[in-house]
């Protein structure tokens, strides 16, 4: 595929994921914090948030099904992940975040579980749409090309 159209489909899905709110300003600052020194900035930090990302859920996820739930501990794990989401720009997994710290407070633990199926969706499909991006930047660098700039 060509420069161009490599190019055309990042700043499409740069849009999308704005507009659909899986991304907000935050990534736009993570972004400029990249530069010549640093070329792997964004993809770095993204990365390590992946990898905090599955160890969260998990632990969420394992506090859930013990016999009795501490709900303070899961409050305090998805409150973790509900910042790194943040300092990432993933505004919807931090909005689910805040809903799933309501029910936390509640001691509901259905509505808990049916909050973790939501934020792992969220997180889900962001994480598949940020590796795609990264793909993108791969091929338009590879290519020849520069990454767009986000207008």
């Amino acid at each position: 595929m060509e420069v161009a159209q490599l190019q055309k489909r990042f700043l499409e899905l740069i849009s999308t994921v704005y507009q659909e709110g899986f991304l907000d300003d935050q990534f736009v600052q993570l972004q400029k914090l990249q530069d010549e020194s640093n070329p792997d900035f964004v993809v770095e930090v993204v990365s390590l948030f992946f990898e905090d990302s599955e160890k969260l859920l998990n632990n969420v996820a394992t506090a859930l099904q013990q016999p009795i739930v501490d709900f303070k501990q899961v409050d305090a794990y998805v409150h973790q992940f509900k910042g790194s989401s943040s300092s990432i720009g993933a505004q919807r997994v931090k909005n689910a975040c805040g809903a799933f710290r309501n029910f936390c407070e509640e001691k509901n633990l259905d509505g808990c579980l049916k909050c973790l199926q939501h934020v792992k969706n969220e997180y889900a499909l962001v994480k598949r749409k940020l590796e795609y991006l990264f793909m993108l930047e791969q091929q338009i660098v590879a290519a020849g090309g520069m990454i767009p700039v986000i207008p």
